[in-house]
């Protein structure tokens, strides 16, 4: 029976090894979840542009939420505000909810041998991604046209995302192996990342909890992104490199944690699939 390695390294080299293959299979997946409708691929723009058109309205003209920044603040500022941190949200649960099933729906690629199923969550997260990057790209049109700004430092948001996306990966590995041997995992998954949104400072500032509460909720590894997220992207502020340092280490375990698990399970995918 083959082994397959769970040395860290590997997560890096197989990526590597199967780039080609891997951005094939998101450029399929992208362009097929759109074949047949009449505007194509445009909706990957359309989509977040209409959301932030309803965050926007229900939110500044409706309940007239203010976010609290200081100085006038207009009606799109609350509304880009927190689509930063759906975006950052956004990425995290469709990695998240599209993982328990990955393997169960690409049972064609585990009879075969040669093909490298380890990168099957990378394939999911770079469709996120893309529609990410779509997003992120709204937003800050949508923030040059209303606060006539764009801070340079939103070219660092990649920087700001690289931890979440290890431990996006981790928990994809993870849940991707244990999705095979346990059906049921699938609808957790959708209720945690529903409730991790609420948990997240999506809808409002981590400051205006009460400090007992701000330490708990800083656990959440989504919190400091999304604060930085917004630091970078909107507030024009430099990241914090000493607990992005931090969450980057934590990050790094989580993934190969994950990967340690996915790659020591697979040998019994066949068996139950």
């Amino acid at each position: 029976m083959q082994n397959f390695s769970i040395l860290p390294r590997e997560m890096a080299a197989s990526l590597w090894r199967n780039r080609d293959l891997i951005i094939a299979l998101v450029k399929r997946e992208v362009i097929g979840r759109y074949r047949g409708s009449v505007m194509g691929i445009a909706w990957s723009f359309f989509n977040p542009l209409l959301m932030l058109a309803i965050y926007t309205f229900v939110f500044s003209v409706v309940f007239k939420a203010r976010w609290g920044v200081g100085g006038e603040e207009s009606k799109t500022d609350f509304a880009i505000i927190l689509f930063v941190g759906m975006i950052v949200h956004g990425l995290f649960a469709e990695c998240i909810n599209r993982a328990p099933a990955l393997i169960l729906s690409n049972v064609n690629y585990v009879k075969k041998v040669i093909f490298p199923l380890e990168i099957l969550p990378w394939v999911a997260f770079g469709s996120a991604l893309f529609h990410t990057i779509i997003s992120v790209g709204v937003l800050l049109i949508a923030q040059l046209i209303f606060s006539h700004q764009m801070p340079w430092t939103a070219v660092l948001f990649p920087f700001v995302l690289l931890p979440l996306i290890l431990i996006a990966m981790g928990f994809a590995w993870f849940l991707a192996a244990f999705g095979v041997f346990v059906r049921d995992i699938g609808q957790v998954t959708g209720m945690f990342t529903t409730v991790l949104l609420f948990l997240s400072p999506v809808f409002y500032p981590l400051s205006i909890l009460p400090v007992k509460y701000q330490g708990w909720l800083q656990l959440n590894p989504l919190a400091f992104i999304i604060e930085e997220g917004r630091k970078v992207l909107v507030f024009g502020q430099l990241p914090d490199i000493g607990q992005w340092a931090i969450l980057m280490a934590a990050g790094s375990i989580i993934a190969w944690g994950g990967f340690a698990w996915f790659q020591k399970t697979r040998k019994g995918f066949a068996d139950v699939l």
